[in-house]
């Protein structure tokens, strides 16, 4: 008998419990991504008809650095199953790229062929972004020597094609 009343015991035990927590829901973005993927798209197709110099492509910088400029990597978090769950790792790196692209837009390297169309898209893609994550401080793009300028305008236009079409992959999934 001592066993029966063990047995209805247990099995009372879990109505008497109070349920188990519900997981904490993801943050809800307020970011606009279908918005941002238009204006990614915009980006790209703006970089594609920028002409590029096949005699550029051979050359490099001798100092060019690792982290120039920022770049998406695996740990920032940007593939599909993570951007559904937790895409503030992502939005963090985008928005770092963007203001750097931007601040480069606005240097001495582009002094003698301003990109207004780019700089206009991308100040509206980090409106939209810093919306969502703040506003960083600005950095000023240190001054180059003026031989360097082509190549470091080469340079920084083809990393922000390929940046451009990451970051595009990104807000396109996201906004589906």
């Amino acid at each position: 008998m001592a066993s029966l009343r063990c047995l209805g015991f247990c099995l009372c035990l879990p109505l008497l419990l109070p349920p188990p927590a519900a997981p904490a829901p993801a943050p809800v973005s307020r970011i606009d991504w279908a918005s941002c993927g238009i204006l990614s798209r915009d980006l790209s197709r703006l970089l594609a008809v920028i002409e590029q110099n096949p005699v550029l492509e051979e050359m490099q910088l001798s100092e060019d650095p690792q982290n120039w400029p920022p770049r998406i990597r695996c740990i920032d978090a940007c593939d599909p199953p993570t951007l559904d769950t937790n895409n503030t790792r992502c939005l963090h790196r985008i928005q770092q790229a963007l203001q750097h692209y931007r601040d480069l837009l606005g240097s001495d390297i582009f002094r003698d062929q301003p990109q207004p169309r780019l700089e206009s898209t991308m100040d509206q893609l980090l409106h939209l972004v810093q919306k969502e994550h703040g506003h960083p401080p600005r950095h000023p793009v240190g001054s180059h020597q003026t031989w360097k300028h082509e190549l470091l305008r080469h340079l920084a236009l083809k990393r922000l094609r390929s940046f451009a079409a990451v970051m595009s992959r990104v807000f396109t999934h996201s906004a589906s």
